[in-house]
């Protein structure tokens, strides 16, 4: 639903005073998969067949709604601003010729504008765009659209200063913690590194976002590369160090060109480089793509890959910030961390800590993914809960079933179920339900999600991803995948729960790093808050969610099927037959368990038993 209201939608009022138009297309990945390409294409040869004049066509980054791409923004004078979704490219030249011509936008494509109100707002009012301030707004291959925003002023205020110390008491007094997933306090960990005795020091940041589900640090290297450089070179600045690494993973080549890009922009600018805006202080910043080891994340294993090495963890201390890259002081931080540096400089470490709570301050971003309306890329003041986020930005459930949980903090976190949806989402919350905060994915899980298939998936992906180097991590998660298997299979035995809590505890307490010592979380949670489930699957052989392909079987009832055979044509091993008009039959031996019948029949005459 759309309806006209002036100045009340959720957008900010145009700044166009004259008779130019801007268009801009959402260019990350999330919009290019979903035909953004296309869309741009279209847009760039109506405007040439027409010869429209006065139209400035950018490509931004994400602006977060992956639910309603192809996304584009319309922006003038007449029409204010009004964001379009699931745009196609049959639709670009009515809309072109609306706006060109009539001045005005057909409010069935709308779904957020200024003066429009829509039943997608309530997904921007909850949010707190500091990370994500520019994303889907600005181009992010022109760094002149940057500096509009106010982009690399912080860095000159620190310069002017010529006081690296104030600079971290600024974040040590903000409240900010990494939100790479421990949420060490960021500034402790720059004057650690500052007080470090070594004649070089070394600014990491860590781009190696591994989690099945999350795109935060992506989409902000995609939308918005500036702000990640800049406050790496204030990290740089204030611990004294001349140069910089990003790591990130080579699965993410837009975000690779486009921070190669703003490196060289910012180069040219004289931001990077020597004399920095005439100052004496110089750093310059490297690029080191990852090949997509999920051990990479964890800081020692990502220092020795850019040394060259194979990415496994070493034991700390010593500790990064006292011997790190090539054994130098090296403090590392994740993207949405440095991201959030200029804006706390810019603004102030108390307007930064008016948001959140009083140990977990500021703002988190999260990408939204599962069984939920609106999928995407949000951010959210620390403190708010877990209901709101799923239920009112995120739109609820989709399909009209039940919620049942959301795994926080990916594959080292864990399922917090829906008895427990009205804590806040903060640190210290997060961690007592026995997931963790993570770098921000929320995978949220319907009724039908199997949750000890879940456990399984998950932990199949750490034992895939363990270096192998701890004998309690390659092991120990290799012999609980076993029994998690057995159970899916319905071969689970009497003391299998008790034996992989016992496992989950001794690889949490012998492993080297955070992925050994974090991989049971998914087993541990779901034991915790779903322990029913492993008992049916074990006692029972029965599967609750009816997802563990061999514990559960399709039948066709006789006093629904029509014999319209859909069901038989479409069944991949020929396991269904039956006479045309008549009640047809499944033969359990030959059934693979695909679905495809249960799928395709119109007349609900098969059933999951």
């Amino acid at each position: 639903m759309v309806e006209y209201k002036k100045g009340q939608g959720v957008l900010n009022s145009s700044k166009i005073k004259d008779d130019r138009v801007v268009i801009r297309v959402g260019y990350g990945a999330s919009g290019i998969a979903a035909g953004a390409g296309e869309i741009y294409s279209a847009i760039v040869n109506h405007i040439k067949e027409k010869g429209y004049k006065n139209i400035d066509i950018k490509r931004t980054g994400d602006l977060g709604m992956s639910f309603r791409e192809p996304i584009i923004e319309l922006e003038s004078r007449e029409i204010d601003r009004v964001i379009l979704g699931n745009v196609t490219a049959k639709m670009v030249p009515g809309i072109l010729d609306d706006l060109m011509l009539s001045k005005k936008v057909n409010t069935d494509y709308i779904v957020a504008g200024t003066n429009y109100t829509t039943d997608d707002d309530i997904f921007f009012k909850k949010q707190k765009r500091v990370v994500l301030k520019n994303c889907g707004i600005i181009d992010p291959e022109n760094i002149d659209e940057y500096i509009e925003a106010d982009g690399y002023k912080a860095l000159e205020k620190v310069l002017k200063s010529g006081d690296p110390d104030g600079v971290i008491d600024e974040i040590l007094k903000s409240g900010l913690r990494g939100r790479g997933g421990a949420g060490f306090p960021t500034g402790r960990k720059w004057r650690f590194t500052r007080d470090a005795k070594g004649d070089y020091k070394y600014i990491v940041c860590n781009g190696d976002e591994g989690d099945p589900g999350a795109f935060m640090d992506r989409s902000v290297m995609e939308g918005d590369p500036h702000s990640v450089i800049e406050g790496m070179i204030i990290a740089g600045y204030a611990i004294g160090a001349n140069e910089g690494y990003i790591y990130v993973r080579a699965e993410y080549p837009l975000a690779v060109k486009r921070l190669r890009l703003a490196i060289q922009q910012a180069e040219e600018k004289g931001f990077l480089g020597n004399n920095i805006l005439g100052s004496n202080f110089s750093f310059r910043i490297n690029i080191k793509e990852g090949a997509g080891a999920f051990v990479c994340g964890e800081e020692t294993a990502l220092i020795a890959s850019i040394e060259g090495k194979r990415g496994m963890p070493r034991l700390r201390p010593p500790f990064p910030a006292v011997k790190g890259l090539w054994g130098k002081p090296t403090n590392i931080n994740n993207v949405e961390t440095y991201a959030n540096v200029p804006r706390i400089i810019l603004n102030g470490a108390e307007w930064y800590s008016s948001f959140g709570t009083e140990k977990s301050k500021g703002t988190k971003v999260f990408a939204l993914a599962g069984k939920i309306v609106r999928g995407g890329l949000i951010e959210v003041p620390m403190g708010i809960t877990l209901r709101e986020i799923i239920f009112d930005i995120g739109g609820g459930i989709k399909s009209g079933r039940e919620f049942k949980a959301v795994q926080m903090g990916g594959p080292s976190g864990g399922c917090i179920p829906s008895e427990l949806l009205d804590i806040p989402v903060d640190y210290e919350s997060v961690t007592k339900t026995g997931a963790i905060m993570g770098s921000g994915g929320m995978v949220v899980m319907d009724e039908s999600t199997c949750m000890v298939e879940l456990a399984r998936f998950f932990l199949d992906f750490t034992q895939k991803e363990s270096c192998g180097k701890c004998t309690f991590c390659r092991i120990g998660t290799k012999r609980m995948l076993e029994t998690l298997e057995r159970i899916t299979r319905g071969e689970g035995k009497e003391g299998d729960i008790e034996k992989l809590e016992e496992l989950a505890y001794n690889v949490k307490m012998g492993s080297l790093c955070g992925l050994g010592q974090t991989a049971p979380n998914p087993v541990l949670t779901t034991i915790k808050y779903f322990r029913n489930e492993y008992e049916a699957h074990i006692d029972e052989k029965k599967c609750p969610a009816k997802q563990c392909r061999s514990l559960i079987k399709y039948v066709i009832i006789s006093d629904k099927c029509t014999g319209c055979t859909v069901c038989a044509r479409n069944c991949p091993v020929h396991a269904i037959s039956g006479e045309r008009n008549q009640p047809h039959i499944i033969d359990q031996e030959a059934c693979i368990r695909c679905g495809i019948c249960y799928d395709s029949c119109r007349f609900e005459a098969i059933e999951i038993v």
